[in-house]
């Protein structure tokens, strides 16, 4: 039974919502939030949940300061970004804040259900347009994937954090899976970021989707 929160502060975008969501992931338990405080009540007494719809654009949002927030305060519950914003460069602050994804109100309810199942497996999601622009340019191969001899340069550890990015998880879910300090998944991501030749950890996600971790931890 998966739970999901749909936290807008619009009735009738958090019932459309609903209603996707319970004919696209079943069985479901769909809560409902109507601002910031409010799902982080819910969040706090429902700390089981799989995942936060979130809108960037409630009143006490005050935009990514209230991702911050959420994320600070429950960071083992998966919050993606529900909203119309266009703005490419907010879409990809939000993921760099914690975000798993950021899903457009506007797109096709086909590319929305695509979109959840996407999220709920554990996978980062992001329009293809910004996929587009952040993945690694491969001059002479259509694969982003880094070459054999770059991924066998990462220790153990890196690659451990570099499989967990590639789950979709902020540094303190990464902390608490691995047993280590935030800071040191700091240390072990900005290592990751200069190995891979990537300017950020959207890039390196992207470059680490078909990576074989087994293959290379078993070394």
């Amino acid at each position: 039974m998966y739970k999901i929160m749909i936290a807008d502060d619009h009735p009738l975008i958090r019932e459309a919502i609903s209603n996707l969501v319970q004919s696209t992931i079943s069985p479901c338990t769909v809560l409902h939030a109507e601002s910031l405080s409010d799902a982080k009540t819910q969040a706090q007494n429902h700390d089981d949940l799989d995942l936060i719809l979130l809108d960037l654009h409630m009143p006490d949002m005050h935009g990514l300061d209230g991702l911050n927030q959420l994320r600070h305060q429950h960071p083992l519950i998966p919050v993606a970004i529900l909203s119309a914003e266009k703005d490419k460069s907010i879409m990809l602050q939000a993921v760099t804040a914690g975000a798993i994804g950021f899903i457009n109100k506007a797109q096709p309810r086909d590319q929305l259900c695509a979109a959840l199942r996407q999220l709920l497996d554990g996978q980062i999601y992001l329009p293809s347009e910004i996929i587009q622009e952040t993945a690694p340019a491969a001059a002479d191969s259509n694969s982003t994937q880094p070459a054999p001899e770059i991924l066998a340069s990462l220790t153990r550890k890196q690659l451990l954090v570099l499989e967990r990015l590639a789950l979709g998880e902020a540094n303190k879910q990464i902390a608490h899976h691995l047993n280590i300090a935030e800071t040191t998944v700091k240390v072990h991501v900005s290592a990751i970021l200069k190995k891979l030749g990537v300017r950020n950890r959207i890039q390196a996600v992207l470059s680490a989707g078909n990576i074989d971790f087994n293959y290379y931890l078993q070394r």
